[in-house]
Formats: C-alpha cells, structure tokens, sequence
C-alpha cells in the first residue's frame, strides 16, 4: 500500500469467490455489486488463492470461499501482504477445511496452520441453521457503533481461534454440533465479526453469510430442497458488509487525506 498506487486513482481488490456447499455465484455478485460502489475499487476475481502475484499486488483483499485450502506457497504470500501492512476481510466459510471421515462425520484437518493462525480463527463445526441472537460485544468499534442485537437463522460457526482476537459481534452456545468430529460444546460465547492484528496489518472477519441454491450439494445431493439466504436477507449483514469494504480502504482515505493538506499547503506557499 503506497501513495504511488493511490495517487494513480484506483485501489486494487482482489475478491476470491469459491468453493463447495455454498451459493457462490450469488455471493460473488452481491460483493461485486457492493465493491462497485466505490468507483476506485477495480476487482479481480479468482475461485482459489494459487494467483500469488494478484495477493501480492493487491490494495484490498475480500474471500468467500468454503473448504478452498491454499498452498503452503500462497499461505506464506497472504501472512506476508497483511503482516506488510495489508487489510483482508474475510467472509463465512473462509476458515474451513472440512473432509469426511472414516467413521463418517465431518472433520476439519490442520492441513493449512498458517493459512489460519493468519485469518485468527478455524471452522471446526456449527449447529443445525437455526435463529439466534448476534450480541454486540464491542459497541463502541466503529465497526458495529449503531448496531443493536439481532436475530439471524444463519451456521453459528464454532471455531478454534489463534492469538488476540478484537471480539465486536459474538453469539451464546452450548450443545450439539452433530455430524461433525468435534459435536459437543461447552457454554460459551462465540465470535461472529472479530479483527485480528497480523504484524502491521489486520483482518476483519465475519462469520455470517451463508447461502445456498438447489444445486448446489451436488455431488452429495443432487437438489436441495430451499434456497438459503441467511443473513443476507437482513438489511444489518449488507450494513457490516459495507463497513467492512470501508475498514478495508481506510488506509488510502489517510493517503488522500494527507495529499490534499500538502497540495494546500503548497498552494498557500
């Protein structure tokens, strides 16, 4: 992130949209739509992390992906662009690794520990989609100021989570998790949108988001019965959505900030 690359008028994003069980297409064209609304984002989009020269190039990074495992070369790139300095913003399904095991539940295998440890948080299970309160946890971040709790039938995700998490937004749980490895959990409070500090750099995660469309299960299901929306039909989740983009640009708002006081400066000279 340098004044060299905002001065040339564009900030440039790279949105990586892909994976399994979820409606991507519908999840990578409302991100589209909402990165379009600031006419200095110019997006590229990919359905895995393999592109290491667009991380490397990228301004801003935004991912909706489920079960997409990045190689240790990509790993090493992602720790590297936001411990430089980088904002990412990650979004629901970016922290799974999931498999099916031998004794048929679900596991999630430590295969990509950077890759983790970096976002701050893995998937390990959720309960079956269900209405539950989201809580403010922080309400005098930026993030969430305003924001009142609310009520959302969306996967409260249950995760292991890795250093000091800046917790904004959590949910209260305690029980089963069936079909997965990991399928009971003790009371507790549960991240739902956190920001966690990487080096110079940070990421903004939400754990909110899913959807899902008839096809979409294929190979395990040939039709789904519902297309699922979850969070996406409440106005709140497009809210944190665009707070999000934001957070992730604030940097080169500083950058533009400070080229108009020395063009005053100068003008004044």
């Amino acid at each position: 992130m340098t004044d060299k690359k905002y001065t040339a008028g564009r900030i440039n994003c790279v949105l990586i949209a892909g994976g399994v069980w979820h409606d991507i297409d519908f999840a990578r064209l409302e991100l589209l739509k909402l990165l379009a609304e600031d006419d200095r984002i110019r997006v590229r989009v990919f359905e895995d992390y393999e592109n290491i020269d667009a991380i490397n190039n990228a301004d801003i990074i935004v991912t909706y992906t489920c079960n997409v495992v990045p190689s240790l070369t990509a790993q090493e790139a992602l720790y590297k662009w936001v411990a430089d300095g980088g904002r990412w913003y990650a979004l629901h399904g970016t922290n799974s690794i999931i498999r099916l095991m031998n004794n048929g539940l679900y596991g999630t295998p430590d295969w990509a520990p950077l890759f983790v440890e970096t976002l701050g948080s893995m998937f390990r299970s959720h309960p079956p989609i269900a209405p539950y309160t989201v809580s403010v946890a922080n309400p005098d971040h930026p993030l969430v100021e305003g924001i009142s709790p609310f009520e959302s039938t969306d996967e409260l995700y249950l995760m292991k989570t890795y250093g000091k998490l800046n917790v904004l937004l959590d949910a209260e749980y305690g029980g089963k998790a069936e079909g997965f490895v990991e399928d009971e959990w003790e009371h507790a409070r549960h991240p739902v949108l956190y920001t966690h500090e990487v080096g110079k750099g940070e990421v903004l995660y939400l754990t909110l988001g899913h959807c899902r469309h008839h096809h979409d299960m294929q190979p395990l299901l040939d039709y789904w019965p519902t297309v699922d929306r979850c969070a996406w039909d409440l106005p709140v989740f497009y809210t944190l959505l665009r707070r999000g983009i934001k957070w992730t640009m604030e940097p080169f708002d500083d950058i533009a900030r400070r080229a108009k006081e020395q063009a005053k400066q100068a003008a004044e000279q």
